[in-house]
């Protein structure tokens, strides 16, 4: 009540002052690339931290456990730049006429609108503080704090109808200090003092000091989004040609599974043999010896890992022993200078751009812990993400990996229970595969309705579609998904598709008047009749289906994401044995499914789409 009376007081006296300078934001130069920053100090960095940003100090050093998410600047011109564009927007913040003068107690379930707030002495943030943009996308809230600012545990600055964390500025002439748990945002400027944040603290924006240490202990900080920062999109994508086609490749060395492994792509080996693959668990063509599809994908791999290999990284993860721990990565080239152990989760964060590429490129050998995962938020795709290994890699029990793997001169083992979102290739060694789960992501896939198709990559050329023990073979029209088209062969019963880059998802189907014993007078034919085929995505330009999370709990969730293509479908699971456990139709982009009745154990599962099965999998459940 009392902040609101002095609001109120104070709008009144200042109506009369010019507002050119009422709630400008700052410039901040370079300084805007940094998530933590000291001009005149230490960078203290322990426990498990994610950061996001650039990180440096001007006068002192960086003491780091962590991997960061860009890039380290002490001492050099860089962190110089940064520290006169830090001391340039301290002078603005701090000549910045105020709109409000409100006493030095925050939060406490307060709302506040936009404005420059003067608060006259050392502050308090306790519970929630909420910041009201009213619907401006570009409203801009400045703190001007006359001593120090600490928080209490828990205390949360929330954003609502429009406000962003990149238009809040906190200038603080004193100590600041966060107690766990916290959620702050803003750009946080401490002027010649300290900022320190512990455990279970998240910062959505920026601490920099003028001159102080800057110290982290287990806390998440990450420069925000919006208010003119980078648009990131990463580096441009390789050249995948004859690769897209493949899930599991080798080529030089054999490929080899044990146990039930269910593809959705090609599999096979240049030099040696492919062996072990049950083909009613293959969506796709197994290639047992090397044949001219084989000895494509060979040259085109040398030719992408080469390309992936040259690129300039943008960010060197400098603890490539620690990998993980829930590391957030952003669209860029990364590049790892020796072996690597990935425990736990990387996060791979679009920030909304689904086009965004990742690079990571490790020179050394690559493993992960059982149970690792690679998360994608924010609208990153599998399609769009790069391993490139210099070295063996071994994927262990239980993980969910996503993306494209190429170990470059190494082995690679999926081990029991993996889930690949991608493919999995080597330019020389074997590939080992133990009852794995991979779907290659740019796949369309040919529903095995009329024998000897071949399967379809998107972007693949000289794809032969042939109707069999058909007679007077004339007059057949092929109808064809968006983006297809017919090279040669037209008003045949054996014709030539290409697939452009941007083929869609869709159905061929042929029309013919002496093709199948049906009613003469039907439109078109229908799939029982043998004269259709599905061709489903599972990953195309604009969609894509994966279950989540593998291994699942007591839940389960279906995301579809072109839900067009597949309406309506059907998902069905079943146990080791057989029996059904779940029928669930698919209906919305996301469908959640409640499994918390299940046992521990394996299950398949298949997706129905008119009576076609799209896609076909394992799940194992851990309760």
């Amino acid at each position: 009540m009392k902040n609101k009376l002095l609001l109120i007081v104070t709008t009144v006296a200042l109506l009369t002052l010019p507002k050119s300078n009422f709630g400008q934001a700052p410039t901040l130069g370079t300084a805007a690339n940094f998530v933590l920053f000291t001009t005149n100090g230490a960078i203290n960095i322990s426990g498990i931290t994610q950061l996001t940003g650039n990180v440096g100090s001007n006068v002192g050093s960086t003491t780091a456990f962590v991997n960061i998410n860009g890039n380290l600047h002490d001492q050099d011109g860089a962190s110089g730049q940064c520290a006169s564009d830090l001391l340039l927007a301290y002078n603005q913040l701090n000549s910045t006429v105020p709109t409000f003068s409100i006493a030095p107690s925050l939060g406490n379930g307060d709302t506040l609108i936009p404005g420059v707030y003067y608060l006259p002495a050392a502050t308090t943030l306790n519970l929630n503080l909420t910041l009201n943009a009213q619907g401006n996308a570009n409203a801009v809230f400045i703190f001007q704090i006359q001593g120090s600012l600490s928080t209490g545990a828990n205390a949360k600055v929330k954003l609502i109808k429009g406000a962003l964390a990149c238009n809040v500025y906190w200038k603080v002439e004193g100590l600041v200090s966060m107690a766990s748990g916290t959620t702050m945002r803003g750009t946080v400027i401490a002027n010649n003092a300290a900022i320190n944040m512990t455990s279970g603290d998240t910062l959505e924006g920026r601490a920099l000091s003028t001159a102080g240490a800057v110290t982290v202990d287990g806390t998440m900080a990450y420069t925000p989004v919006g208010c003119n920062s980078p648009n990131l999109t990463g580096p441009l994508a390789p050249t995948l040609a004859s690769t897209e086609c493949y899930a599991l490749f080798s080529s030089d060395g054999p490929v080899q599974n044990s146990g039930p492994t269910y593809l959705t792509g090609d599999v096979g080996t240049n030099v040696g043999l492919t062996t072990g693959f049950n083909p009613l668990f293959v969506t796709g063509t197994i290639h047992p010896i090397a044949d001219a599809s084989t000895a494509a994908c060979a040259s085109d791999l040398l030719t992408m890992s080469n390309y992936l290999n040259a690129l300039t990284p943008d960010i060197e993860l400098m603890f490539p022993a620690i990998f993980g721990h829930n590391l957030v990565l952003t669209p860029h080239t990364y590049i790892m200078n020796g072996a690597v152990t990935f425990t736990d989760t990387v996060y791979l964060n679009a920030r909304g751009n689904a086009n965004a590429i990742f690079v990571i490129k490790v020179y050394g050998a690559f493993s992960t812990s059982t149970y690792s995962k690679v998360i994608l938020t924010n609208g990153t795709q599998a399609k769009n993400v790069f391993w490139e290994v210099n070295g063996a890699v071994s994927i262990n029990d239980y993980s969910v990996f996503n993306g494209t793997i190429i170990a470059n001169n190494g082995a690679i083992n999926l081990n029991t229970g993996v889930t690949l979102n991608g493919r999995a290739l080597s330019t020389t060694g074997a590939l080992t595969i133990t009852a794995v789960s991979a779907v290659q992501p740019n796949y369309i896939g040919v529903a095995g309705i009329i024998s000897g198709i071949p399967n379809v990559c998107q972007g693949q050329t000289g794809v032969v579609y042939s109707v069999p023990a058909i007679t007077n073979a004339t007059g057949y029209t092929w109808v064809l998904p968006s983006g297809a088209t017919i090279a040669s062969g037209a008003n045949t019963n054996s014709i030539t598709v290409n697939f452009g880059a941007n083929a869609l998802s869709g159905t061929i189907t042929v029309h013919g008047s002496n093709y199948c014993n049906i009613d003469s007078a039907s439109a078109s034919y229908s799939v029982t009749v043998c004269t259709s085929m599905d061709i489903s995505s599972s990953n195309t330009t604009n969609s894509g289906m994966v279950i989540y999370p593998n291994p699942f709990g007591a839940s389960a969730t279906v995301t579809i994401n072109n839900i067009s293509q597949t309406n309506p479908a059907e998902l069905k699971m079943y146990t080791i044995l057989g029996a059904e456990v779940l029928s669930t139709m698919l209906t919305k982009q996301t469908t959640v499914f409640e499994t918390s009745t299940f046992s521990s154990g394996i299950y398949y599962y298949k997706v129905i789409s008119n009576g076609v099965i799209i896609q076909s999998g394992k799940l194992i459940s851990q309760q």
